[in-house]
């Protein structure tokens, strides 16, 4: 599309308290700013332009993306300022729309809506609300024709009571850009220039202007607390439970489901309350998830279970399986069908095959597991000599007994077992049993410590 995209994001955020720049505060797992780069980008513009300002450098570092143009505005002086700071690094588009970086729930459809008609024109996107308290007023006249957009601070008593507002959000025709933003003046309560004057110089010069109302007016509200900002992450965490159900997913209880990245579902799944989804996470068919669970950047094939409180990061879970509760999956790890993983067992880096089972109070790491195997209860592979890390080998059907510690790098061939209590060094050989403990001594005599009374008890 034949369009510039401008977000402005240089403001301070004063009302939200905290020394991160306001756009970098975070909804649904992502910064308010990267929300609407996604919009920016959904529209195919030619260019997009932030402008920062406030946090300095860190607004660009923590979005890190090669698309971008970033304009800073030093010093800030309104949002009229911060587009004419960015005016000598868009395109030749014929057509600039304005964004901003604190109103991150704006649906493309409404943005698609406002630059419908694609004559040279100025667009405003409107919204109605019942408390329009703080909002600039779209003034119109008798015939309903848009006259001006009048700030809340420099409103009289009368616009006051108009419940139209400007969202801000604007498409502006390029070529005027450089003449209307040099006539702007700041003559208001906060000694800014307003971008919305834009306005009152467009009808000047006889150019069309439209009010195109957005389809719900919590998109375009924007964040100025940290009470906002939860207001809006509730009303995007019910959008997305709202999605997931009409796809027949079904939830213990909407209100209680957090998506911070996407969530992809198969049929006959099953969330329970409590559950945090990060980054891309794929649920197969009739998968269930109990309370309280994390999974960040995870597939989970048809069948499984994850019971309560797992915690499961960037790892591939095959089909059948049974993982927790409690239990931790940690990246780099594929379990491949039909495995269990059970309470307080932790995975980290390794491949589990088949039908095998590490059931409770385990630690698994850099390892390769062979199928059918059966890890006993506090058991650990000792992957870490203080310095690097090193595999452990566990070939197919072999048997490790309870509290065994195998000192990597080391290999357990085929069909072995190994005795409960064992540290295994070296190689244990197939289809054999393999102890490594030292010999049981009892000392006669001995007496348990007793606690020693102090003085001033």
């Amino acid at each position: 599309m034949q369009l510039n995209v401008v977000i402005l994001a240089a403001g301070r955020g004063k009302r939200m308290r905290s020394a991160r720049p306001k756009v970098l505060h975070e909804l649904a797992g992502q910064p308010l700013l990267a929300h609407v780069i996604d919009s920016a980008r959904a529209l195919k513009a030619s260019r997009i332009c932030v402008v920062y300002g406030h946090g300095g450098e860190a607004v660009p570092k923590a979005i890190a993306a090669v698309d971008i143009r970033w304009v800073k505005q030093e010093p800030q002086l309104g949002t009229g300022h911060a587009l004419q700071q960015a005016l000598p690094h868009v395109s030749k588009a014929p057509r600039t729309l304005v964004l901003y970086g604190d109103v991150p729930l704006v649906r493309t459809a409404a943005l698609r809506a406002l630059l419908k008609d694609r004559s040279p024109r100025v667009g405003i996107l409107t919204a109605e609300l019942a408390d329009p308290g703080g909002y600039g007023r779209v003034v119109r006249d008798l015939r309903g024709q848009v006259t001006g957009i009048v700030e809340h601070k420099d409103a009289n008593a009368a616009q006051h009571g108009i419940r139209e507002i400007n969202t801000g959000i604007m498409v502006l025709p390029t070529a005027r850009l450089a003449r209307w933003l040099g006539k702007l003046k700041n003559d208001n309560a906060q000694r800014e220039f307003y971008l919305p004057d834009i306005v009152k110089l467009a009808i000047a010069d006889r150019i069309p202007v439209e009010a195109v109302p957005a389809g719900a007016a919590w998109e375009t509200t924007g964040v100025n607390s940290k009470a906002q900002l939860a207001q809006l992450e509730r009303l995007y965490q019910e959008r997305i439970a709202a999605t997931l159900l009409d796809a027949g997913v079904s939830l213990a209880d909407p209100a209680r489901l957090d998506v911070r990245g996407s969530l992809e579902c198969g049929k006959d799944v099953f969330i329970d309350v409590g559950c945090i989804f990060e980054g891309r996470t794929r649920l197969g068919d009739g998968v269930r998830v109990g309370p309280y669970c994390v999974l960040r950047d995870v597939a989970v094939a048809a069948g499984t279970r994850i019971e309560a409180y797992s915690h499961i990061v960037e790892a591939a879970i095959g089909a059948n399986c049974r993982v927790g509760p409690y239990a931790r999956i940690r990246p780099g790890t594929r379990l491949a069908t039909g495995v269990h993983v059970g309470n307080f067992v932790e995975v980290k880096n390794s491949v589990i095959g088949g039908r095998s089972k590490a059931n409770h109070l385990a630690y698994v790491g850099d390892a390769r597991v062979g199928a059918r195997v059966n890890i006993g209860a506090g058991t650990i592979t000792c992957n870490y000599d203080g310095v690097n890390k090193h595999r452990t080998v566990i070939e197919d059907d072999a048997f490790i007994g309870s509290n065994t510690e195998l000192v990597a790098p080391v290999a357990v061939r085929r069909g072995a077992t190994i005795g409960a209590g064992s540290t295994i060094t070296r190689d244990a050989p197939a289809r054999q049993l393999t102890l490594a403990r030292a010999r049981q001594v009892s000392v006669p005599g001995w007496k348990r410590p007793r606690k020693r009374v102090r003085d001033d008890e």
